[in-house]
């Protein structure tokens, strides 16, 4: 599979975080659970039934050390979501992920449950809501959260200038002087 980076995005390789300072193509010659930056979803957007739900699948496969924690969480989401909506589409579309991610096939589920969004978002706006949100962050997500994205400083490199030739040298301290603080 090749993948094409911008600079400075990350990528989530099977639990390792990714960031390149170029654009640049990567192609994995095997296996690998991996997930781009823009499908990544931050805790405090889990503000729907169905986006917990997709963070709770999504720490299951960046990050494997809480995946055990990840999947409770997932399984009390879902079981909820079941337990609260007559939805056809929505039952089928549950089921199918879960089956998913038993299945191990993280990324497919992830794709599975995106697809769901509108069918939610429609829901929600005619009253027929699965269960009611729950406003942002919610506890259980907030601890599986592996970091927060902040926003993104360029880089500096450091001035490398050759060294002088025939000049004098310059003197050993060229700090400023010490201002006195004002009042």
């Amino acid at each position: 599979m090749r993948l094409s980076l911008r600079a400075g995005e990350r990528i989530y390789i099977n639990g390792a975080v990714l960031r390149v300072d170029r654009k640049v193509a990567i192609e994995l010659m095997n296996d690998a659970t991996f997930l781009l930056e823009s499908h990544v979803l931050q805790p405090e957007d889990a503000t729907t039934p169905l986006r917990q739900l997709y963070f709770a699948a999504q720490t299951m496969l960046i990050d494997p050390g809480h995946a055990a924690a990840a999947r409770a969480l997932y399984d009390g989401i879902r079981d909820g979501l079941l337990a609260t909506t007559g939805e056809a589409v929505l039952r089928d579309g549950l089921v199918a992920a879960q089956a998913l991610v038993e299945g191990g096939r993280l990324f497919d589920a992830l794709k599975l449950i995106r697809g769901l969004y509108p069918l939610e978002a429609a829901l929600m706006k005619t009253g027929d809501a699965p269960v009611a949100p729950v406003p942002a962050p919610m506890p259980g997500l907030s601890a599986l959260a592996r970091r927060t994205r902040a926003p993104e400083r360029p880089r500096e490199r450091p001035v490398v200038r050759p060294p002088a030739t025939g000049r004098r040298a310059a003197p050993a301290s060229t700090a400023l002087p010490a201002r006195e603080p004002e009042a």
